[in-house]
Formats: structure tokens, sequence, C-alpha cells
């Protein structure tokens, strides 16, 4: 179903640019299919491997539609599908829009030594979406077989052995802008998923709001991505964008890119593409493993838009990256700051283009204090001085506001970000609670996020109030507690997780535990072990910090105040101590 001719950006005839102004998917995938683009897929030493059209992708994934359908599926069914970076995955997920059915893409970032945590949280996927259908390569099936043991599902096997099986002649469903499209699983959690409802309208929006006002999207550009397709930006701003708008995009795989970073800039300079989008850590990596007498190697000088966004942006990095690629032509006007997430189908505001990022030197102390951001001049050395990179304004069809409980705040003052639009999702997938308490009946959407408004440009000062984010990665805190209260010596509420900065401006992940026990031995071998446990449940590693018994804050209702413990953390270590404790946690799990 594939071959490995390098799809170009088309000269000549080309097929009339739109921008996104469809009213579902398929209508979408419909017209890119009149056109000569597509995607290529490259191995991680830069050899492309599979190359599919819009028009190919469009023709397969109408077959595959009614070989779906054929296994009896009925019309808002869900089909879990592992989402590697590779062409089988977009077949399914636009068979799916052609079918009537549901995609759900499901994470493929099994590490050493996870297999039991990687196997639950697809299992807990699996029972929160009801997927009857699910679809792995074969390097992953065997994880997904084990999750589905005990589900009722219809077929759960390799793409190979549903493009085999025969098609259902009935006729396809005609895809309305009403009818959800995808289920977005927020990433992180592996006890508490969440899953974003997401109607072809609805993505439809965000994607025309990115294309003509974000991006400025026309013909010419041509896209790159490392980024998974189970992550929101992957999978709307990396496979939804470029077929939307009718341009080429090529792809990496996201563990090619951490094996080999340099490779992304390879296949920018190969390609010639003009737009990609990473995470701060995607750009330090790459910048640290490039070797100066690499940079003649590259041509940068296409690359018009240099996204970043995912997590906390930090300026220094992308002054580093921007000085030493700058000899290979790349114009640190390209960068481009932005603010979205999976509730919002993705994009929620853009900085300007071709200014570069901007940023605030913001006092932290009052900022602390008194939630109000207050400039800092460059010389002024009261206080604490905190950059924050300004993430633009907010896309045309969104209404935001910056609250504090109801009321709404003021220019400089920081609170909770408030946004209303037509891109915000329909509620989470079989969670009416959890809907409740983050949409309100007049569809303003509790993001969660903290930040404050200036003559229209949003900042964000804080992610979501307990998400813990390292190196792009979103994780719940809950699940970090959960692993502490599962050991004898910890009680339920005894543990609390957070995360720190270290000297570097390093987001290190910290779980706080409450201990009665007084043996050093004892004590040593419960951090040893918590330690161990988190690392081999959930690939990550974890500075377990032991408090006297009654010592973790709470809240006057009294629940946990993990801000506090955070707080209390970063007060009581100095930035040199913090940074102690990272190289420590590596030490403890090397030895663990």
């Amino acid at each position: 179903m594939s071959n490995t001719n390098l799809i170009a950006t088309p000269t000549g005839h080309e097929l009339p640019f739109r921008a996104a102004d469809f009213s579902t998917l398929t209508e979408a995938l419909d017209y890119a299919a009149q056109g000569e683009t597509g995607s290529n897929f490259y191995t991680g030493r830069g050899a492309i491997y599979a190359s599919i059209t819009y028009r190919e992708l469009r023709e397969q994934a109408l077959e595959l539609a009614h070989q779906l359908l054929g296994l009896g599926a009925q019309k808002g069914d869900r089909v879990a599908l592992v989402a590697e970076t590779n062409p089988d995955f977009i077949r399914f997920f636009y068979a799916c829009q052609y079918a009537g059915l549901i995609p759900v893409a499901l994470p493929a970032s099994v590490k050493v030594g996870a297999h039991q945590a990687y196997v639950a949280q697809l299992k807990r996927l699996l029972e929160a979406s009801d997927a009857v259908i699910g679809v792995a390569c074969e390097g992953y099936l065997p994880f997904l077989q084990e999750a589905s043991q005990d589900l009722a599902m219809r077929m759960v096997d390799v793409p190979e052995a549903f493009y085999a099986l025969p098609a259902d002649e009935q006729p396809l469903h005609q895809a309305q802008p009403d009818d959800i499209s995808y289920i977005q699983y927020t990433s992180g959690s592996t006890r508490f998923p969440r899953g974003v409802v997401i109607k072809h309208q609805t993505a439809l929006a965000n994607l025309q709001a990115i294309i003509a006002h974000g991006l400025k999207m026309d013909r010419e550009d041509r896209m790159m991505s490392w980024l998974p397709f189970y992550h929101d930006m992957g999978l709307v701003g990396f496979v939804l964008v470029p077929m939307a708008a009718q341009v080429s995009i090529d792809y990496l795989d996201t563990r090619e890119f951490a094996l080999r970073p340099r490779q992304w800039l390879s296949l920018m300079t190969k390609t010639r593409a003009t737009i990609s989008f990473a995470p701060s850590f995607g750009y330090e990596l790459c910048a640290r493993r490039v070797r100066p007498t690499d940079v003649a190697n590259y041509d940068l000088s296409n690359w018009r838009v240099a996204g970043i966004g995912a997590e906390m942006i930090r300026p220094q990095t992308l002054e580093h990256f921007a000085e030493m690629m700058e000899p290979a032509g790349f114009d640190r006007r390209a960068f481009l700051a932005c603010y979205g997430m999976a509730e919002c189908t993705l994009g929620i505001s853009f900085s300007p283009l071709w200014t570069g990022f901007t940023t605030h030197h913001i006092d932290a102390d009052h900022l602390s204090d008194h939630h109000k951001a207050v400039p800092l001049e460059a010389t002024d050395t009261h206080g604490r001085g905190r950059h924050f990179v300004n993430c633009g304004v907010p896309l045309p069809s969104f209404e935001v506001q910056i609250r504090d409980d109801d009321k709404v705040l003021d220019d400089w003052q920081t609170g909770v970000i408030y946004l209303r639009g037509p891109s915000v999702m329909s509620g989470y997938f079989n969670l009416p609670e959890e809907t409740s308490h983050a949409l309100s009946e007049d569809g303003w959407l509790n993001t969660g996020d903290i930040g404050y408004m200036v003559d229209g440009v949003l900042t964000i000062t804080g992610r979501k109030k307990d998400l813990i984010i390292i190196h792009g990665r979103n994780i719940w805190p809950q699940d970090l507690e959960h692993v502490a209260e599962t050991q004898a010596e910890v009680r339920s509420g005894d543990a609390v997780a957070f995360s720190a900065p270290d000297a570097n401006g390093e987001e290190m992940c910290v779980l706080m535990v409450q201990c009665r026990e007084r043996d050093p031995q004892k004590r040593n071998a419960l951090v040893r072990r918590l330690t161990a446990l988190v690392r081999m449940e959930m690939s990550l590693d974890c500075y377990v910090h032991l408090v006297p018994n009654r010592s973790l804050p709470r809240t006057s209702s009294g629940k946990l105040s993990r801000a506090k413990a955070r707080l209390d953390f970063i007060n009581a270590h100095n930035m040199e101590q913090l940074t102690a404790a990272a190289d420590e946690v590596r030490l403890r799990v090397a030895s663990a």
C-alpha cells in the first residue's frame, strides 16, 4: 500500500488553495485528493520508506471503511489505534471518518522495563473508550492483545489483517458536521484517562483558524514533524492541518528523533520544509547534539515557522538554538510561540508571524504574593526576576477571560484562563461530572492554566494547577501518589507529587512522602524502592523526599495542597540543592 517516491511540492496546474473551509474532515480529504500532495515517511537514517498522496489515502481509506463495517461495527463505535508514525495510522484514522466510526489514538511509547505499566495504560484506555476494534503493528500487537484479553472486542490485529478482510457493500455513512470525528485522550494520565470529544465542525473551526490566521499558510508551504500522532499537536497540527491545507508533509518517528535529533535538521534541509513545531526540549536536545562542524551541512533558510508549544517555553533554550543555527540560515524571527490544548482541538493563541518570540521580565516574588505581573527593568535586581514568553493573540474565534473565581481580572493580573469558541470540545467521553467541572452550560472552558493578558496578548505563567510537565510529557500527580500509597509504609493521603525547577530551569519530578519510620536504613530502602517503582511503572525519574508525619500542607478544607507543598519544597532548597537532588535521582535509578 505504499511506494518510496518523494512527494514534492507541486508545480504547474495546481489545485486552488483552500484554508480548511470545509464542513467535515471527509470533505476536506475529498478536496485534497484532487491534488498531487501527500505524506512522506522517513527512517532514522533519513531514507524515505513510504509515501502516500492524498488521492491514494482517500482511495485506501474508502476501501478500508467498507472492510471495517464488514466486522459489524456500527456508527459511533470506537476504533483504538496504537498511533505509530506510519501510513497505517492515517489510513485507519480516515477510514473511520468515512465509515462513521470514531478513532481513538493510543500511545506508542513503551519503554524498557515498563511492560506492565504500558499494558495497564492501554487497558484503561480501551475500557474508557469502550473500543470494539483494536489495531497495532506487529511490534505493539502483543501489548494490545494482552490489554484487551478480558474485553469484548470484535477484532484486535495488525493492519494487514484488516486489509485482507472482505468488504461490506453497504453505503458508507455521510459524515455530518455534528458527528463525532475522534476522541483525543489527554496525554499523561494512566489511572484517570479523559477522552476529549471532538466533532467534525469543532475540528474544522480550529483547522481553519490555524491555517488562515495562526500560520497564514499557502500552497507553497511544506510541513515536517517528528511529534507523536497520539498527542494533540502531532495529530491535529501535523496530520489534519496539512491535509486540510492541501500541502505535503514529511514525517520522522518520534523515537528516531530522540535517538538522532540531528536528523530533524537534515530533513528540514532535504525537503525545504517551511513549517515545523516542537516543545522547548526538542530544540534543546537538537542543539545539544549538533556539533559546530555539523552546521555547515544544513540549510534552514526555508524554515519560516519554527513553532514552540506543548510545555512552558524557556527563552534561553530558543536563544541558544537560534545562535547555533544562524550560520545554517535559520532566522530567529521564525520562532512562533503558541498556546493550545486538546480540549480546544489544538490551537488557541499564536504570536505574530516573523517577529520571533518576546518576553516579559516579571517580578516573581510579587507575582507569587499578589497574583499580578509587575515588569522589571532589565537592570532591576529587586526580587526574583523571571522571563515569561508571550504566547500571542488568541485566534479570532476565541473569547478569552482571566478569572479569579467568577471575577474577570484586568490586564497584568494573573488568574485562571477561561475560553469560549467553536473549537472547544463537546466534553469528556462518558464522564459527565468531569465535563461539568470543566465546561459551563454557556460554553466557557476552565482550562486550569494560569496566565494574564496585556493589550490582547496572552502570557502563560503556569500550566494546569496540578499537572506535571517533564520534557513535553504530561504526568498527573495522582498517578505518582498512587504508586507511593501501594507501599506498606505509606497510608492514603501521605504522598503529594509536583515538579520543581533546578538551577538550569529544568523541571524535575518530586514525590514528597510522609514517613513514620525512623530507622535510617529502612527510610533509605523506601526511597530507593519508590524511585525504582516510579521508574518501572511510569518510565519517569522522580526525586523522593521523605518528610515527618503530619507535615504535608493542606487547604482549609483539609485537602492536600500540591501548590503549597511545591512552594515549601522550593523555599527549603536553594537552586544548587535542587540540582544536586536531580543528580541524586539519576544515581538512585542507576543503583536501584
